[in-house]
């Protein structure tokens, strides 16, 4: 059998592996990504990830402000594609461009579909403290996330486990699934099956409140919140006036009555915090203007006031 036709759309390091795979695995007539965008302190113009990728394999590159118009889906027409792959694209395809393709437009979403649909799912998932995630590859439709699902493998999350980690597992295990869902087509096994509604739920984009550490919260949720954040884009808290990102804690086993959001002491490894139910110890933070370190180093270099109070 003759290689697939395909268009890969993707933009972040998360849809990299996946490009990597359907390149060696298909004929990639064209990749998409989001236009070339100020990054950094500096602000300096750098493409995306996949671009980068695109560029160094020889790939064409299309990089439309908006997907969604005339002219450009009448490029990817043009192109003929057989199977059009979306992995973190960033836009919302139109339902002209979702029937370009012979064999239909394939997304790679970081969930077990039909939970978490949405921006931010591995953010999520840590923050409502899930024990395991994973990821899912479905055949598109005009919803969001909504399309029937082909296959899907699991990843565990563990107690500790941060948002960054999280996201590296799971990159890796959706290249492996979008090449086996791809194999699957191929040869005439793939089954569609239709998510449950009543079973969904969202993961909307992060804001800046998102991170705000509410201190009256049981510690399991401000843990749980402080490592769905890191490595982007933080827990913060105010502390004397000054805003502070906290980028990792412990839960402690003390269950000593405190006043939320107090310094209760200091210790080998940073400072004890009381909440609305139980003890959460510092371990890294971050002060205005600073480099992330460990709670211990920020202790030595500037000292921290028990009884001072978090808000």
């Amino acid at each position: 059998m003759s290689k697939l036709r395909t268009i890969f759309m993707g933009t972040p390091e998360f849809s990299v592996p996946c490009l990597e795979k359907l390149n060696g695995l298909t004929e990639v007539v064209a990749v998409v990504t989001q236009p070339d965008r100020p990054r950094g302190r500096g602000q300096k113009t750098i493409p995306s990830p996949v671009k980068s990728f695109a560029v160094k394999n020889h790939l064409q590159v299309f990089q439309p402000v908006k997907a969604k118009t005339v002219e450009f889906e009448r490029i990817l027409a043009d192109l003929a594609p057989d199977l059009i792959i979306v992995v973190a694209f960033g836009q919302i395809l139109s339902q002209r461009i979702l029937d370009i393709p012979r064999y239909g437009c394939i997304n790679v979403h970081a969930s077990l579909l039909p939970h978490y649909r949405g921006a931010a799912p591995i953010h999520w998932s840590i923050i409502n403290g899930e024990t395991k995630t994973g990821v899912t590859t479905m055949f598109m439709d005009a919803g969001i996330d909504t399309g029937d699902m082909l296959l899907r493998a699991e990843v565990d999350i563990g107690q500790e486990t941060t948002t960054e980690e999280l996201h590296n597992a799971l990159m890796q295990a959706g290249a492996g699934l979008l090449v086996e869902t791809i194999k699957h087509l191929q040869d005439g096994t793939l089954v569609r099956v239709k998510q449950e509604e009543a079973f969904s739920n969202y993961a909307p984009l992060l804001t800046k409140t998102t991170g705000n550490i509410i201190w009256t919260k049981a510690a399991k949720d401000i843990h749980n919140l402080v490592r769905g954040l890191n490595s982007w884009p933080g827990a913060y808290s105010n502390l004397q006036g000054q805003v502070f990102k906290i980028w990792r804690t412990r839960i402690t086993d003390s269950e000593a009555s405190s006043v939320p959001g107090e310094i209760l002491a200091l210790t080998k490894h940073g400072f004890l915090v009381g909440t609305g139910q139980g003890i959460l110890e510092i371990l890294e933070l971050q002060a205005p203007n600073k480099k992330k370190m460990s709670a211990c180093d920020y202790i030595c270099g500037h000292g921290l006031p028990v009884h001072a109070k978090f808000e």
